[in-house]
This record gives structure tokens, C-alpha cells and sequence, in this order.
């Protein structure tokens, strides 16, 4: 069988950023760039190994990289060269005699994503040579001593990306071709290839806006708010059966547990055998009042000695504009919305540490920008994915992630809105279905969109 050996180039020193740095170890979204990116390659199924081609003098960071993480998949890490094409012979050499595709990708290039790889690896069945490009919005213009030469057709031009990905016997006899080239000189691999075999169809898979290279001082600022807007998404399948398997003899505490998504989750969980214990105002449980959050896990805890899972649904909607609200209603909506998410991932750290468990958030589409007569909702929504993202960089041992789903028919929509067509709105147990599968899944800090 062919294996996928994803190479991360990370041989740059960061001389357009003006950096002390190389772009590749500056941190963004609270870890360094290349450990985000090593994190997508890690976690692609289809990727069996990974190398990183480093700059020389800083493979000594690229080792403790390796070292702080669990990166099961890294397996070399090679020297690079004073260009880029040094840095792709580095790997073609270091896999020359086995039967693999290399695919190359820029370590300073965080927010690739596994669609993209999956459809760089299925191109390679057909195809010797994958490029990854977007297509060019703006004209672009040919200049020459300030003076426009041409105005190519935009419709033939697109902007690289990479990965760019290669049969290792491919992009090899390109390269031995250039070698022999006392003119030669690389831009990119897919660049090799179409000057030396010509005859070799390369092509073209289609990146995505956001997968952008860190450049320039401005890109930081870009990545990292792309990074806070960064989400997954789960259409709310029925759940596997592997899943339901796993759920038998978990425990799992769900707040705002009395209707809604809570009682879905808590029904969907106790039919497979969960051992569920549900808590909302309906039985006294308040959760932006602390002490009853803690009596309510201590209770959990005294009874079945663990706790695997923690969810928290309970929300409250005032949908008016701030000058029209009490302030006992904007004290109120912050302290349920947000006060309370803050106290139950606080008195829950300690239960689903000692489980390496996973807690359970809720956000709303509005928390990407504030809308009117939702402003103290949207701020409180927005909050809480702050608040998710950062504790998934504190907690080590704990999985914290937020379901963000489109308009879902609960009471608390039903009570705003009235009747709306059906077919408009999302099945609460749509979204239930998406957060179990959540509080399995490997990830961290993830917005988690459930649509229609």
C-alpha cells in the first residue's frame, strides 16, 4: 500500500515578518504555528506519517516542539538548505526507496483543513502531481519599469496554496532533471515539474480563502482572529453504534436538562445506558448560583464516584433592545448566559480531570456579531466561545468544546418567535445527536456548527 507522508517545510526565518522569530515557532490562538498546523496532519486519517524539514539552526525548537506534544505521526525531522527546493530534496532523499506520495506543506500555513488534504490524496490515484489554488478575485496586472505591459484574463488565474502533493517517483525524476540545469530556479515543486516533464498533467485541487500563509506582520493579526472564528461541523447523524456502546455506564451531569436540547441529550444518553443525572431551575438548581452548582456534582460524585461528562444548555432570551430592559433582566441574562457557564466548567474541572473528560458548552450563530435587539444575548453567546478557547489551552486533560447551532426549535425559540414554519428550523434532537457525538470526539476548543 502506497503511505501518505506529509512534509512540513518549516525552513523559514521570518525576514519579511521582521521577526526575531521564524514565522513557523510565533504563537497564534495560544500555541506556535507549526503546532497547529502538525495538529491537522496528525489528525487526517488518511496521513500515515510526518517530517518536518526544518532551517538548521533551529531544528533544536523543532525538537522540543515534537517533545511538548503527542504528534504519534512525526517521524523525521530533516535539515533544510538555504532555498526552498533544498528544503523538498532534503525529504525526496530521506524517502527515495520506498513506495510513498510526499505531500509538501507550508508550516506557516495553520488553518489547512482535512477536506483539502482528503482531496489532494484522491487526485493522486489519477494524477502524478496535485497543486491546491483558489481563484484570483482581484485583475492582476503585468508591470515593467512602473508601466503596464499586460492585463491577463482572470478567469484563467488562480493563487497557490499548498499542499502540494506528489508520487515521490514524479516529483524525483523532475528534479534529477533540474539538477542538470546550470539556469535552474525553483519557485514551488508543482513549478519543477511543469518546466522539466511538461508532458505531466498537474492537478488542480480547490484550496480555501482562509487557508493563508503567514507573511507579513498583518497576517498575525488575520490567522489569529480566523482562528477564533474557526468551527467544525456535525449534521447530527444518528448515533453509531460504537457510540452507543461507549456511552453505557458513563456518567454524565447535564444542566438546563428539563426541556429542550438538555432533555434530548439526557433522554438520547439514558436509552443507551448512561447513567444521567439532569438539573435545572425546575428542581432548584440555579447555575449562576455557585453553591448549587457544586451540591449538585458533589451529589453526582457521592453516588457513582465519577464524572465523565458535563453539559451545559440553560440559556435565557430576552430578544429587546438595552434601553428597554430592566437591569434585573440584564444582570439575570449575563449571570445564566455566561456567569453560569464560567461556574460550571470552574466546579467541573476537577470531576472530568481525574476522567480526562470531556465539558459541554452552548454558543449561537449571533456570537460572530452583535445584532440588534440581541445585544446582551450575542455579547454573552460571543463570551462563551472566548471562554471555551481559552480553557481548552488551559486544561490538558479536559476536552471543552461549544455546539453552535442555527435556528433549532426549543420552548425558549417558541416563546420569542411563536410559530414558525417547520422546515425552517432545526430538531432539537438534531442538536442533541451533534453534542453526544461532540463529548466523544478528540477535539478541543472547537466551535461545533450543527445546520439544517
Amino acid at each position: 500500500m502506497t503511505r501518505n507522508i506529509a512534509i512540513i517545510l518549516a525552513g523559514g526565518k521570518g525576514v519579511r515578518l521582521d521577526s526575531r522569530r521564524p514565522k513557523q515557532l510565533l504563537k497564534i490562538a495560544g500555541k506556535k504555528v507549526i503546532e497547529h498546523t502538525l495538529e491537522v496532519f496528525e489528525s487526517h486519517p488518511e496521513i500515515h506519517e510526518i517530517a518536518i524539514v526544518s532551517n538548521p539552526e533551529h531544528v533544536g525548537d523543532i525538537e522540543e516542539v515534537a517533545r511538548a506534544n503527542s504528534f504519534s505521526k512525526l517521524k523525521k525531522i530533516l535539515n533544510g538548505g538555504a532555498e526552498r527546493y533544498h528544503s523538498s530534496l532534503s525529504a525526496i532523499q530521506s524517502y527515495v526507496d520506498q513506495d510513498v506520495n510526499l505531500i509538501f506543506h507550508d508550516a506557516v500555513r495553520p488553518l489547512v483543513n482535512h477536506r483539502i488534504i482528503s482531496d489532494c490524496i484522491q487526485a493522486l490515484i489519477t494524477y502524478s502531481a496535485v497543486d491546491v489554488a483558489i481563484k484570483t478575485t482581484d485583475t492582476i496586472i503585468q508591470v515593467q519599469e512602473a508601466l503596464v505591459e499586460a492585463i491577463p484574463n482572470r478567469d484563467l488565474l488562480y493563487n497557490g496554496q499548498t499542499p502540494q502533493a506528489f508520487r515521490i517517483q514524479t516529483i524525483k525524476a523532475a528534479y534529477d532533471l533540474a539538477l542538470k540545469d546550470p539556469a535552474f530556479k525553483a519557485t514551488d515543486d508543482c513549478g519543477v515539474v511543469k518546466k522539466y516533464m511538461p508532458g505531466e498533467k498537474i492537478y488542480v485541487v480547490k484550496g480555501e480563502q482562509f487557508n493563508m500563509k503567514l507573511t507579513y506582520k498583518e497576517d498575525v493579526f488575520l490567522i489569529d482572529k480566523l482562528f477564533q472564528l474557526k468551527s467544525s461541523s456535525d449534521n447530527g447523524m444518528p448515533l453509531s453504534a460504537e457510540i452507543k456502546a461507549m456511552l453505557k455506564d458513563k456518567v454524565l451531569v447535564v444542566f438546563g436538562g428539563s426541556y429542550g436540547i438538555g432533555k434530548d441529550i439526557h433522554d438520547l444518553c439514558k436509552s443507551s445506558g448512561t447513567l444521567v443525572y439532569s438539573f435545572s431551575r425546575s428542581n432548584n438548581v440555579d447555575v449562576s448560583a455557585q453553591e448549587q452548582v457544586t451540591a449538585a456534582l458533589q451529589q453526582v460524585f457521592a453516588r457513582e464516584g465519577r464524572i465523565d461528562f458535563v453539559v451545559n444548555t440553560a440559556a435565557v432570551l430576552d430578544k429587546q433592545s438595552l434601553a428597554n430592559m430592566s437591569y434585573e433582566d440584564i444582570v439575570r441574562s449575563i449571570n445564566i448566559n455566561y456567569l453560569g457557564s464560567v461556574i460550571v466548567a470552574k466546579e467541573s474541572f476537577k470531576y472530568l480531570q481525574a476522567t480526562k473528560g470531556a465539558l459541554l458548552l452552548y454558543t449561537s450563530s449571533s456570537y460572530t456579531r452583535g445584532r440588534s435587539l440581541y445585544s446582551i444575548y450575542s455579547s454573552t453567546k460571543a463570551a462563551i466561545v472566548n471562554l471555551v478557547q481559552a480553557l481548552s489551552e488551559e486544561w490538558a486533560d479536559v476536552r471543552i468544546n461549544c455546539i453552535n447551532p442555527e435556528r433549532t426549535k426549543t420552548p425558549m425559540r417558541i416563546k420569542n418567535f411563536g410559530n414558525e414554519p417547520e422546515h425552517s428550523l432545526l430538531k432539537s434532537e438534531i442538536v442533541a445527536i451533534a453534542s453526544i457525538n461532540t463529548l466523544f470526539s478528540d477535539r478541543s476548543g472547537q466551535v461545533v456548527d450543527v445546520k439544517l
